[in-house]
């Protein structure tokens, strides 16, 4: 069995961003070299997610405004986290409703994705250098 390890990188300008990485992930693939095997792209910061959903613009803005429905950013004096001098409990609390990570079969030397599904990361607390694990194992 083999395995490969790369990582994206994310500086995002806002606080939350999403962004599509299923190309680049989708790039790790092809370099590895592996033909039938699992992919797992996991996001290494508390406050970010990977997750995999439909690529259209009007579901992006749902689960950002359902997010901060759920977890408003403001007022942060509501979440007993940031009394550590931190601003950012809302992110920690979205990262855990999006999920940490997924894993995608690979088949043939590509990613086993559904006809609508990409591969999303998700941020947010942004405006500071954040990585993404992408390991593909099989043979």
């Amino acid at each position: 069995m083999k395995s490969v390890t790369e990582y994206l990188w994310f500086n995002t300008r806002d606080r939350r961003a999403y962004i599509n990485i299923t190309d680049r992930v989708e790039e790790i693939v092809r370099r590895s070299g592996i033909k039938e095997g699992l992919c797992l792209v996991n996001a290494m910061h508390i406050t970010a997610s990977v997750y995999i959903n439909d690529a259209e613009l009007g579901l992006i803005r749902d689960f950002d405004r359902w997010l901060e429905e759920l977890a408003p950013h403001e007022p942060t004096s509501r979440y007993l986290h940031n009394r550590t001098g931190e601003d950012n409990a809302d992110a920690h609390l979205k990262r855990q409703i999006m999920g940490r990570e997924v894993v995608v079969a690979v088949t043939n030397g590509r990613l086993d994705l559904g006809p609508w599904e990409q591969i999303y990361y998700g941020e947010f607390d942004g405006r500071r250098r954040k990585r993404v694990l992408v390991k593909v194992i099989g043979e």
